[in-house]
């Protein structure tokens, strides 16, 4: 969620920014101006009830003044019992006007960042780099039928114990993606990283704060039972961003790097007919997923940025996956990130190139939702 300040410009900020950054994901830009008007609305409440404030305050001095010396104050007192009533019903329409004002600020996206290329088509996307030599060799066998000649997973069997996209891993298959774990922990822990398994599922108002509404109709499952409904993560990121969920963090404790790692659950309901065979594209999985926090000082978190993908490539190249590093467009940006790259490592079967690693700059837009704070926190608070 964006900073409320950021709309107002008698605080010295330009609104015009945010509709430029609305324009460039192709959304709504009057939902700027809706969130503006709407602003003004609470802000004449939250000076109403401070108004009202002050007056009782006034007038309970009176109170105080009559009955030192000795004076009726029984019509002053009812007075303060009127402006008492008043506060009250004010305070009822501040923290309405401010649910409404906090829910349209949640539909509007970070500021996209200067450097991504501006355009609603992921065609578009703009390769920065590339490494490694493709294969480029005719009829060679995917993926579906390696693991099947190999004996490394039984598709068949999965999908019919789990439905479409559900497989079991056999043998070396298992053994090979508990290795790639093992290794990628391994990788990040002697950079700094810190291991966090995370939980499989969430709590609706938690997942609300770290997810879009969209995601829950397409990618997440709902666990029900006795107590409250909760959600199956879809990635890693999701418990990581709530893991200092309403924390005050230290500038000395920063930055702070996790190598969080959990099996990992999607409908996938956005994506029929693509990948229904094999195990690239299914709806449980493992992963090990990199989560930085930084200050918000300068470039500290563009430098993270950099950094993470950073990471992402020394690792695929001691896998010797040919891949390139594509920055994606704005349109196809999800709302919390200000930019994103992604890995794309060459598939020679399918003479492709495939995600398999997204890196976004989220900057502080999870944190305010999250209520993450930054400083030394005061004792008061």
């Amino acid at each position: 969620m964006l900073d409320i300040n950021l709309f107002r410009e008698e605080k010295g900020h330009n609104p015009e920014i945010i509709r430029e950054s609305q324009r460039r994901r192709f959304a709504k830009v009057e939902d700027v101006d809706a969130i503006i008007e709407h602003d003004k609305v609470y802000r004449q409440l939250l000076y109403e009830v401070e108004n009202l404030r002050k007056e009782f305050n006034k007038i309970n001095k009176q109170v105080a003044q009559l009955k030192i010396a000795k004076q009726d104050a029984s019509e002053t007192i009812a007075k303060t019992e009127q402006v008492k009533q008043s506060i009250a019903e004010k305070d009822v329409e501040v923290k309405e006007a401010w649910a409404g004002l906090k829910s349209k600020l949640e539909k509007i996206g970070n500021l996209v960042h200067d450097s991504v290329p501006i355009s609603d088509d992921e065609a578009n996307n703009a390769v920065i780099r590339t490494w490694g030599e493709k294969r480029v060799e005719p009829k060679l066998k995917n993926h579906v039928e390696l693991v099947e000649l190999l004996g490394i997973a039984d598709i068949k069997k999965g999908a019919d114990v789990a439905g479409g996209r559900g497989f079991y891993l056999k043998g070396d298959g298992v053994r090979l993606n508990q290795a790639l774990i093992n290794f990628g922990l391994d990788f990040l822990e002697k950079r700094g990283y810190t291991a966090l398994q995370t939980p499989f599922f969430m709590r609706k108002d938690v997942m609300a704060k770290c997810a879009q509404l969209a995601q829950f109709d397409e990618e997440l499952y709902k666990v029900t039972g006795e107590g409250d409904d909760k959600y199956l993560i879809a990635t890693a990121e999701q418990p990581l961003c709530a893991y200092h969920l309403d924390d005050w963090i230290h500038p000395s404790e920063l930055p702070i790097r996790y190598a969080g790692y959990s099996s990992c659950f999607r409908k996938e309901a956005g994506s029929h007919g693509r990948d229904t065979l094999g195990i690239f594209r299914v709806h449980q999985f493992e992963k090990v997923e990199q989560f930085c926090i930084t200050s918000p000082n300068g470039n500290d978190s563009w430098d993270m940025h950099e950094e993470m993908i950073k990471n992402s490539e020394d690792f695929y190249q001691m896998l010797k996956l040919p891949y390139h590093i594509v920055a994606i467009v704005s349109g196809a940006l999800n709302d919390a990130a200000a930019k994103k790259y992604d890995l794309e490592a060459w598939f020679p079967a399918s003479q492709t190139y495939r995600e398999l690693v997204s890196c976004s700059n989220c900057t502080d837009y999870q944190s305010r939702r999250l209520e993450i704070r930054y400083g030394q926190k005061k004792v008061e608070q």
